[in-house]
């Protein structure tokens, strides 16, 4: 950063008048009473609970609390919450929003008493409130909220009925944020407003994109302003690719949507499910040459299209979309997830090689979006419906608002592919679709069909998107897509095996809270969550690591049953070719993957062993590969109980001292050899030292003790206040204890300071060297040469600046040749430049450079003629032999400037054909002292002529 500061440099966020603060933190709560008047500023509420956000109304038992509601969910969680708090604002002429993620389901605000307004939309989709007119600047607020979850016959997905519980409560992310009267708008404000980023080019051949960014300036001032906005796109490293800049007027009272295109050529990142590549979108607003407002947008550049032939093409490739639904819901907790939780499933996505996720039934969390931009999963989404269609039309005016919210809060997310078009089960909606296509017309909508409300194509949508399960009527007149399907490899086997089948979201992820009255465990008296490639608290079922072997690259093995008295048979799941099974040391079969025909398509069938004879001992299963490499997996007959191993899932996150964050806690049940006891009916007990709790302690919602599910009993840990340490441990009566140790780390409420990350705007320059004669592009500034001239070129960027070529000897020759039409990219300016003849090579000196750190790129290409009788050039081509002169194949650049290694070596590329190469390339950086010219020499190892063709020159700084 001190090179930065030298050079002067901008760095970080800019410095506006935008603050975001988190209010997650010390809310007053009470449940209940609907009708009091707990928003006048005179209530006592020192005897309500001190609650954090994510927060529900109520804990939740696994058995949904021993009540049998109907699928319509009259009373379960139909309540009212009042939520509580003192802020502070800035005293200034700024305004003040407050900001709500969502809210289960309308919501109600007092600032200081005084009615705000109302969001009556719905609980899965985010809202604001402007306060500015009624808080005291400079002072303490009290913000009072309702918010209430009762049900409401306008408000979908009621009346219902529907598969999954609506949980309640203030459940994401609330902030307060400040701006200036001249401010960037939130994207669901209007069709307009916000931030609005398209890439109407995308070419992963010729590798550039092209990025279309539509910014709403809303002028609350009392008078008009000269508005600017400058946009920088920046690279992973926080370097600025592209600069956008656009002045006008903005009246008083007007919001004014720039809009802004550029494209990128060089180095082009797209985003994809193996490389997600993320670009930031920095948005500034200048008035009065003063920096005062800004925001910051993630993107990727990516092309996705459905082919009618090849399938769902991401920058040109097919792939077959496999994944899972997912519901936002967790035990206990209900939908209230922190942060972590959100990105912690996306994660465990990526483990298992699914590549899409569609958010069942309702839109989802941002931070669930943003998990799967930065992981690469596409994301099928859709407006909260189950299989109600209501007759009342505010009901559909608020099903219309939710789909445009949900569009306008997540169109600008690379992972986004997919919106739902429909009601679920009922296939395509018109209104939804057309609605969505006003917001956005570059995505797919998809249908949401299923057999039992009869047979539906696409309709309208882009793609025919059914439940598939079982049996199901298709003309192949179209692809079909499930969104929702069966699970495992004989249920994926068909869609890999057919392009014309896009691919299968599996129902679902997790097992999930449900009042559906006729599932396996709807009775239970322990668990009544239905459902689950995993189980509510994110433990894989047995045969879920098929998918690895499927999905993933890496060697993978794995034994699905467990090894007992009743196992007569064993499924192992590979991608090795041939797999032996061992017991007790002694070989049993050795075979190649299942030859079923209900596998055809898979590139990874499961090795089936039957008839197996049991005895108790050590089962193995060895892998071979086509490489001579082998992998194992062992199975071991489990002995009796003796001990507990806990594991905390930490990985891939941080747990933060934030009051609300939740770890999730793996308490196994294992033998002496350290072998998991399935059939353990352990209860196990949670403790923890330190800031922290069990969620559901003492709550008489059978969560502490904690029943096991395949020899393992999880926890939900909640995070205290308290940077430093905590201890969990786990113990059960018989059985020898466990303990863990994790870190709480330091929160921050400044969500612009925490998500700060470095910009570098340097000033750069591209110079096209050549004769008098070449040919010049757009955004390359010329340096016309001659052979016996004083070849100087003044820098337009750095001004003062300038750089000419030298010979590196008096005995030395330059010449400088005009356009010889080289097919390629940026052929016109390697197909002319310098060809230095001597002994010493040829000098570029730069001079008047301010001292600082500077990188320098160079082009090395002899160039060969493509002219025909068309070219302008053709009498010169016939006299000049420049390019006909011999030359170095490889050069070398060095200098005492140099950073790092004081030579570099380039090799030289040749010839009139370049359209899918590069041409030869040099990069080096170097520091000039503000003083002295920096001489940069280039030379061959022999005596032939090297050749100079074009230079950029950017500031840079020691990373």
């Amino acid at each position: 950063m001190s090179d930065l500061k030298a050079q002067n440099l901008p760095y970080g966020f800019p410095d506006t008048d935008r603050t975001k603060m988190s209010l997650n933190q010390n809310w007053k709560f009470y449940l209940g009473n609907p009708e009091a008047k707990n928003y006048d500023v005179n209530v006592n509420d020192s005897n309500w609970k001190t609650v954090n956000v994510p927060h529900t109304l109520e804990l939740t038992s696994l058995t949904l609390d021993g009540l049998q509601d109907e699928k319509t969910q009259l009373v379960f969680h139909r309540k009212v919450g009042w939520y509580r708090k003192t802020i502070k604002v800035d005293k200034s002429d700024k305004k003040v929003f407050l900001e709500f993620e969502g809210a289960h389901q309308v919501t109600d605000l007092w600032v200081n008493g005084k009615h705000v307004g109302q969001h009556a939309v719905g609980g899965y989709t985010p809202f604001h409130f402007d306060v500015t007119n009624f808080v005291n600047k400079g002072a303490d607020n009290q913000i009072t909220l309702l918010v209430d979850n009762r049900r409401n016959e306008v408000i979908p997905p009621d009346p219902g009925p529907f598969d999954y519980v609506k949980f309640s409560g203030l459940y994401r992310d609330v902030y307060l944020v400040e701006t200036n009267p001249v401010h960037v708008t939130f994207n669901w404000e209007t069709l307009n407003s916000g931030v609005n980023i398209t890439t109407p080019t995308i070419d992963p051949v010729n590798k550039n994109a092209t990025i279309d960014i539509k910014t709403a300036v809303k002028n609350e001032a009392d008078y008009e302003v000269t508005c600017q906005l400058v946009t920088r796109i920046i690279n992973k490293e926080g370097i600025v690719v592209l600069r956008l800049k656009d002045e006008t007027k903005i009246k008083q009272g007007q919001e004014y949507q720039f809009n802004q295109i550029g494209s990128l050529e060089d180095d082009v990142h797209f985003w994809g499910i193996d490389n997600p590549y993320l670009y930031r979108v920095n948005s500034v607003v200048v008035v009065n040459n003063k920096t005062i407002d800004f925001v910051e947008t993630k993107i990727g550049l990516r092309k996705f299209e459905q082919d009618p032939v090849r399938g769902f093409l991401l920058n040109n490739e097919p792939i077959e979309l496999i994944g899972a639904n997912r519901h936002q819901q967790y035990p206990y907790i209900g939908d209230a997830l922190p942060n972590a939780l959100h990105y912690k499933d996306m994660l465990q996505f990526k483990a298992y090689g699914f590549n899409i996720m569609r958010t069942a039934h309702y839109p989802q969390d941002n931070a669930l979006i943003e998990a799967c931009d930065e992981l690469g999963i596409l994301v099928y989404e859709e407006a909260p419906t189950w299989i109600s269609i209501s007759d009342k039309d505010a009901w559909w005016d608020n099903l219309e608002s939710a789909a445009r919210t949900m569009v306008r809060n997540h169109r600008n997310h690379a992972s986004v592919i997919m919106w739902g078009a429909g009601v679920n089960h009922r296939g395509y909606v018109p209104r939804v679709h057309n609605t969505i296509k006003q917001e956005d017309p570059n995505r797919l909508t998809a249908s949401q069909g299923a057999r039992w409300t009869g047979w539906q194509t696409s309709g309208l949508t882009d793609i025919n998107a059914n439940m598939l399960y079982g049996p199901f009527i298709w003309d192949r007149s179209e692809p079909i897509f499930a969104m929702e399907g069966g699970r495992g490899a004989k249920a994926v086997a068909p869609y890999k095996n057919d392009t014309l089948m896009t691919g299968l979201i599996s129902w679902t992820a997790h097992a999930y809270y449900t009042f559906h009255p006729s599932h396996a465990r709807a009775n239970s008296k322990i668990d009544r969550t239905r459902s689950g490639m995993m189980t509510i608290f994110r433990y894989p079922r047995p045969n879920l690591e098929w998918y690895k072997a499927e999905l993933k690259e890496d060697p993978v093995i794995d034994i699905e049953e467990e090894w007992n008295a009743e196992t007569q048979s064993i499924t192992v799941n590979s991608n090795a070719d041939e797999v032996e099974l061992i017991l007790n040391g002694k070989r049993i079969e050795k075979l190649k993957p299942s030859a079923d025909t209900i596998y055809d398509g898979l590139d990874h069938a499961p090795f089936h062993f039957k008839n197996l004879k049991y005895h108790p001992g050590k089962l193995v299963a060895k892998g071979y590969f086509k490489d001579g490499k082998t992998i194992e997996a062992v199975k071991q007959t489990a002995r009796k109980p003796y001990a507990i191993s806990l594991n905390l899932d930490t990985k891939g996150r941080t747990f933060k001292a934030d009051g609300a964050d939740i770890l999730v806690a793996y308490a196994s049940v294992v033998d002496k050899n350290g072998t998991v006891v399935h059939d353990t009916k352990h209860l196990i007990e949670f403790t923890v030292k330190g800031d922290g709790t069990v969620i559901g302690d003492n709550a008489n919602i059978n969560a502490n003790p904690m029943f096991t599910e395949y020899g393992v009993a999880p926890a939900l840990i909640k995070a205290g206040n308290t940077v430093g340490k905590i201890t969990v441990t786990a113990k059960s009566k018989g059985l020898k204890s466990d303990s863990s140790v994790v870190t709480l780390v330091a929160n921050s409420n400044n969500v612009i300071a925490k998500e700060a990350q470095v910009i570098y705007d340097f000033k750069s320059e591209r110079v096209d060297l050549g004769a008098s004669d070449q040919l010049v592009q757009f955004d390359w500034n010329p340096w016309y040469g001659s052979d016996n001239g004083n070849n100087v070129y003044n820098f337009k960027a750095l001004k003062g600046a300038k750089v000419s070529v030298k010979k590196g000897s008096s005995d030395g020759v330059n010449r400088w040749l005009g356009e010889m039409n080289v097919i390629g990219k940026y052929g016109f300016a390697y197909g002319d430049g310098v060809l230095a003849i001597d002994d010493k090579g040829v000098n570029l000196v730069f001079e008047n450079l301010p001292k600082g750190t500077y990188k320098l790129k160079t082009w090395h290409h002899a160039p060969s003629s493509n002219s025909d009788s068309m070219d302008p050039n053709k009498e010169k081509l016939k006299s000049v032999t420049i390019h006909k002169l011999p030359y170095e194949k490889s050069i070398i650049i060095n200098s005492e400037a140099l950073i790092g290694e004081k030579s570099v070596d380039v090799k030289v590329t040749e010839g009139k054909q370049m359209q899918w190469d590069l041409p030869g390339m040099g990069e080096v950086k170097f520091i000039s002292d503000g003083n002295n010219p920096v001489y940069i020499n280039f030379n061959g190892k022999g005596t032939k002529g090297v050749w100079l063709n074009a230079i950029e020159l950017s500031e840079w700084a020691q990373f």
